[in-house]
């Protein structure tokens, strides 16, 4: 017990709290919205525990409220659910030495905000506890509050009049503040959103984020090219 409580001293337990209780209440909403929709009770229920993806859960229910195909909502949830995939390498020291199965609970609990809370801490093992503490939770708040909105109907349905909308990216820029003190990320992020804004006037929710990872690739070539070469 000494030993998890000192691990935890490091972790910000405070705003790992504060980002899971947005989380219930924005899960709520889609639960309410894809009741409101018409959509079977059980759907937005089952695809919160075996999806796991708010923003494309959301694409998904939004889709199919406006009349779309079921093929084409399934194809653009996916399409905006690979920005997990860069982010996972981010944090690949987290499943070093870790049981498979342990593993693939991990890769499923893979959120942008899990992420965030991970890399702002310095060391390995508090960089595993923000982890598993923020991925869980935000599982367990994020599933509890979807169940709460789909049994309470049109109660929650619209977080952006709570404020909540500007919740998450708030938390999100604070956590990564630390980071931007390296130039070569400092001027990946800015590209990146530049290029996100940009195309978020032409392309649909989702293909933005991932079009702003191409802003990645000159910071990876001018480490590459600054990193010393090993003696023969």
């Amino acid at each position: 017990m000494r030993s998890t409580w000192r691990t935890l001293q490091g972790v910000n337990l405070r705003d790992i709290a504060l980002v899971c209780l947005a989380d219930a209440l924005v899960g709520a909403s889609f639960g309410a919205i894809s009741v409101a929709a018409g959509l079977p009770l059980w759907l937005p229920v089952v695809m919160s525990v075996v999806v796991f993806a708010g923003s494309s859960q959301f694409i998904f229910v939004g889709i199919l409220a406006a009349g779309g195909n079921p093929i084409a909502a399934v194809a653009s949830a996916l399409l905006a659910n690979t920005r997990l995939v860069p982010l996972g390498f981010s944090i690949g020291t987290v499943f070093e030495n870790v049981p498979p199965l342990r593993r693939l609970l991990g890769t499923h609990l893979i959120t942008d905000e899990a992420v965030a809370f991970s890399v702002a801490e310095a060391d390995t093992k508090s960089r595993r506890t923000a982890f598993w503490l923020c991925g869980i939770g935000l599982f367990a708040t994020w599933n509890i509050g979807v169940l709460v909105g789909t049994l309470g109907g049109g109660a929650i349905n619209d977080t952006a009049a709570l404020g909540l909308d500007a919740a998450f990216p708030a938390i999100l820029l604070g956590l990564i503040m630390p980071a931007l003190r390296d130039r070569a990320t400092r001027n990946a992020a800015f590209i990146g959103a530049a290029i996100a804004l940009i195309a978020s006037m032409f392309l649909p929710s989702g293909l933005p984020v991932l079009l702003a990872l191409i802003a990645v690739i000159p910071a990876v070539l001018s480490t590459a090219t600054v990193a010393p070469k090993e003696p023969a």
